[in-house]
C-alpha cells in the first residue's frame, strides 16, 4: 500500500537535519579542517542556523538517514559533532529570541525534491 499524499507531507513525517559542532581552530590545518567541514555541509544542502549549528530539510527519515550517513563521512578528525534529527512539527515549536524579544523560527529555504 503507497504513502497516501497527507502522509507525504505530515509534520510529523518531514524531518529537520540539525548538525552543531564545536572544531578546533588553533592552527592552520585546524582551520582547513574547519573550513572543509563547513563547506562539505553547504555541499550537501545544510544552510547556517547560528554559528556552529547547521540544518537540512529533508522529505523523509529515509532521506534525512542518506543525508546523515553522509555528514558522518566527511567528519574532522577532531573536535565534537552532534547530528540531531527532528520532525518539522517540532522543529516548528522551536522559541528564539533576540535578546529579550521573541523571534520567528527563521526556517532556510524549503528544498524542492525530485524522485
Amino acid at each position: 500500500m503507497g504513502v497516501s499524499s497527507f502522509d507525504r507531507f505530515s509534520e510529523y513525517r518531514i524531518m529537520w537535519i540539525l548538525v552543531f559542532f564545536d572544531l578546533p581552530t588553533e592552527t592552520k590545518r585546524d582551520k582547513k579542517a574547519y573550513v572543509d567541514f563547513r563547506k562539505a555541509l553547504h555541499r550537501d544542502g545544510f544552510t547556517m542556523f547560528q554559528f556552529s549549528i547547521y540544518v537540512r530539510h529533508c522529505a523523509s527519515m529515509e532521506n534525512a538517514d542518506a543525508h546523515i550517513k553522509r555528514v558522518k563521512s566527511f567528519l574532522p578528525k577532531y573536535g565534537k559533532v552532534g547530528i540531531m534529527c527532528i520532525t518539522d512539527k517540532q522543529f516548528s515549536n522551536i522559541q528564539l529570541f533576540f535578546g529579550a524579544v521573541p523571534q520567528r523560527p527563521n526556517a532556510p529555504y524549503q528544498q524542492l525534491e525530485l524522485f
